[in-house]
């Protein structure tokens, strides 16, 4: 009897796992359904690093613009190069958005190996309100992004909110596998974090954080160094004694086509980076993937039929509960078309876990770095 169930138990740690993600994104949305909302509305800098080009970057600025919010706006555009071709679209958002205000610095200075966070300390002074949001330049955000993110600071211990993201459009099957890995992999996991832990990390789609904590670890300064500065940011603000809020109105990472081969070294480079910022944690999340699992079931089953049979459950289970996650929760739109892709995705999802221990080098907005234990980058020249 234990050997024919040995399959099902080979399976159960990524079964509870999902049953477990669950539970958690029930938990967490049912509380945000009957919060309160709050009346704070405080002044608010948005600060955009840029770099290039990205898939509509004007509608992507322009949301930002056209916010439902009685507070102070301000917008802030980084760039080191006077030859950008954002700046452009930049001008024109200045032009058309007349009622706002919205300043472009261009400055080169280099303050450590992460060109964005340079960006960022190169921009902060221009900035005037002591809500600081910053957000990648591949986020579009929905007419009521700005309430429900400055609501949090209603609570003076809330030193940063940071927001989960999506993609609901996609361009074939390359950036579908990496848009369907927010549905069943990110947002899964950062809901179950924060309902056992509590949020110690920020994610950098969009990071809301209080001038004076952002003080408190040394400013933008502290983060130079890294690679992945919003796990920085975040986890070195929680160091320091202050809540990290997880607000949920979605942003939207707009993503451009792109092949596989750029997916999957993106892919790899997250892995990596996450590797190296929390490598206890990240060497744990092994067990929970659902593909070497089902690998082993079936390798170590003592007929087919067993094998298929474990798998079947753990795919059934996991199936159901994706698409439950997507239609109720993300409301992304990408399930039940992209199901399909899941296995496949979660294949993925294995290896380059598997291949982030195999290296420490990785590529970033055309330049490559080194990963140093603790997550700080030396560039290769």
């Amino acid at each position: 009897m234990i050997h024919t169930l040995f399959p099902f138990f080979i399976v159960l740690p990524s079964l509870a796992y999902t049953l477990i993600s669950l539970i958690c994104a029930r938990n967490y949305f049912k509380q945000q359904a009957t919060a309160v909302p709050s009346p704070v509305a405080p002044g608010v800098s948005i600060l955009k690093p840029v770099k290039g080009m990205d898939e509509d970057s004007y509608d992507n600025f322009a949301s930002f613009c056209s916010q439902d919010y009685p507070g102070e706006l301000e917008l802030v555009f980084a760039v080191a190069s006077p030859d950008d071709p954002a700046i452009a679209v930049i001008r024109q958002l200045i032009d058309d958005f007349t009622y706002h205000t919205i300043k472009l610095v261009i400055n080169p200075a280099l303050h450590g190996p992460n060109y964005k966070v340079s960006n960022l300390i190169n921009a902060v002074p221009e900035t005037r309100h002591d809500i600081i949001i910053v957000s990648d330049s591949d986020i579009s955000v929905p007419r009521d992004y700005l309430r429900s993110v400055a609501a949090h600071f209603a609570d003076p211990q809330v030193g940063l909110v940071t927001s989960l993201y999506r993609t609901s459009e996609v361009h074939g099957i390359s950036t579908a596998l990496e848009a369907t890995g927010f549905t069943t992999e990110m947002i899964p996991n950062v809901l179950v974090a924060r309902q056992l832990e509590g949020l110690t990390f920020a994610m950098g789609a969009s990071m809301a954080v209080r001038r004076e904590a952002l003080h408190a670890i040394g400013g933008f300064e502290a983060l130079a160094g890294y690679l992945a500065d919003d796990y920085q940011l975040g986890n070195k603000i929680h160091l320091a004694g202050w809540r990290i809020a997880l607000d949920c109105c979605f942003v939207e990472s707009v993503i451009k086509s792109e092949n596989l081969m750029t997916v999957l070294s993106r892919q790899l480079r997250w892995a990596r980076t996450m590797r190296v910022s929390r490598p206890g944690g990240y060497l744990a999340s092994g067990i929970t993937l659902p593909f070497p699992a089902a690998l082993l079931a079936m390798l170590l089953a003592p007929t087919p039929v067993i094998g298929v049979g474990a798998v079947a459950l753990q795919y059934a289970v996991r199936l159901c509960i994706c698409t439950l996650f997507s239609r109720r929760f993300v409301r992304d739109n990408l399930f039940p078309l992209w199901l399909w892709l899941v296995p496949l995705r979660d294949m993925l999802a294995f290896f380059t876990w598997a291949l982030s221990f195999l290296g420490n080098r990785v590529e970033w907005r055309g330049s490559r770095f080194v990963l140093q234990p603790g997550g700080e980058i030396e560039e290769l020249v």
